[in-house]
């Protein structure tokens, strides 16, 4: 089994959490904190950040909360999501 250390340190006003998903992955959240939200029942919903595959060590994009996409180089990710960012030559170039 891997053990998981989170990639990126989250974004100010955010904070990280996991659960796990099953035997093969753990899911890993964001949560805003910095405020409150009245539209929901909680007052801090979470989105999924992204999938730890703890018997390969790989990192999973999300296709949902429920599915782990596919492998994602963890370079190419953001503080943000899992997902890769596709960028074009322009966008990268003015990319943190």
């Amino acid at each position: 089994m891997k053990l998981m250390e989170l990639p990126h340190n989250p974004p100010e006003g955010y904070e990280y959490w996991t659960d796990q998903f099953n035997t093969k992955f753990t899911r890993i959240w964001i949560k805003n904190v910095s405020r409150e939200f009245i539209y929901c029942d909680k007052p801090h919903p979470s989105s999924i950040w992204g999938f730890f595959n703890v018997k390969t060590g790989k990192y999973h994009s999300p296709i949902n909360y429920k599915k782990p996409g596919k492998i994602v180089d963890i370079t190419l990710t953001s503080p943000y999501s899992a997902m890769k960012l596709n960028l074009n030559p322009l966008m990268a170039a003015f990319y943190e």
